[in-house]
């Protein structure tokens, strides 16, 4: 008999049939017994018998948040929690707290967000992003312009945090022959050496990388880490890109540095806020590429975190070790 499982959702979480898509559902109904109703804090108590029983929940973006004290009450025997989608900063202690197991698939959501960092760098370093603005103005000057990027080959990369998303960036750049330099306190020197890459410090990756992109963990610790003292130290025709959060440069900062050399680039797939604010200096400068937050999972790359955890439940049914189990420890240090 297979085990009792629920989603946890609001009724109108359109996420949960995008991420659970066919495909998905075929798969989980192989391994478990799905309760029809979508379990949420308001109609909990409604189903608490049929709950008594549920070992396995599955979730994604829009998790209803339940404190450690209703999730004893009215799902005492979950075990485990498969959230297909990214952070579990917001929730995952309380579900640790009682012995509930939490497993995100952000290493599918880190696959997307590795694919464009990997993509912007490879067209960073060719000067694509401001010699095709030129090159409408004045086709000589974006040759000339384009002849002071450095290629590919032999390009000087800086990771700012080898995490999940870090990790893959490096190993999607592998075959351009491009040199990494990587920012990571956390990162040991066996796992570096491995990776190919060069550990260092923040102010030698400004000071001497033609890219610069920042993957570090979203906490605390980490707002408004980036900021002048390594903006100004940045190479004239550098670019800077991030897909981590916003709040984590000074952006005052960052856009100074642009001003005072144009010919520097950044590609912002964040902000702070989140979209843009309308005033922002961003919007009327040519060096500043904004993108809406595309570069995690979205379009048909959300069914992966569905998939994901159905390989997960698939482990945990089959008592196979689990990949992406969450610790207390690792929510120190994870974004």
């Amino acid at each position: 008999m297979h085990k009792k499982a629920i989603f946890l959702a609001e009724q109108g979480n359109a996420m949960v049939n995008r991420v659970f898509d066919g495909n998905v559902m075929d798969r989980l109904n192989q391994q478990v017994e799905l309760q029809p109703v979508w379990i949420n804090p308001s109609n909990a108590k409604q189903h608490e018998d049929e709950l008594a029983g549920v070992e396995i929940a599955f979730s994604t973006w829009g998790l209803p948040l339940f404190t450690a004290e209703e999730l004893q009450t009215y799902l005492p025997n979950l075990k485990i929690l498969f959230y297909a989608a990214g952070s579990v900063q917001r929730f995952a202690r309380e579900y640790i707290s009682r012995d509930c197991a939490v497993v995100s698939t952000w290493a599918a959501n880190a696959v997307p967000v590795a694919e464009y960092t990997a993509a912007q760098i490879v067209l960073a370093n060719k000067g694509y992003f401001q010699t095709s603005l030129h090159c409408k103005r004045n086709h000589e000057e974006s040759q000339q312009s384009a002849r002071l990027y450095p290629g590919n080959y032999a390009a000087r990369v800086g990771i700012l945090g080898a995490g999940m998303i870090g990790k893959k960036v490096i190993e999607l750049l592998r075959p351009y022959d491009i040199q990494i330099d990587v920012f990571d306190p956390y990162l040991p020197d066996p796992i570096a050496a491995s990776l190919g890459v060069r550990k260092t410090d923040l102010i030698d990756i400004f000071t001497n990388c033609d890219v610069i992109s920042n993957h570090l963990a979203n906490l605390p610790a980490t707002v408004g880490m980036i900021n002048k003292q390594h903006f100004e130290r940045m190479k004239p025709h550098a670019t800077f890109l991030n897909t981590g959060r916003g709040a984590q440069i000074v952006e005052e900062d960052l856009i100074q540095a642009l001003r005072d050399t144009p010919t520097r680039t950044a590609v912002l797939d964040v902000t702070y806020p989140e979209p843009v604010s309308r005033d922002s200096a961003f919007l009327g400068m040519d060096n500043v590429i904004l993108t809406p937050h595309i570069a995690g999972s979205m379009g048909n790359e959300v069914a992966r975190m569905g998939h994901y955890a159905a390989g997960e439940c698939e482990r945990y049914l089959s008592g196979v070790p689990l990949q992406y189990q969450v610790t207390l420890s690792m929510l120190e240090t994870m974004a």
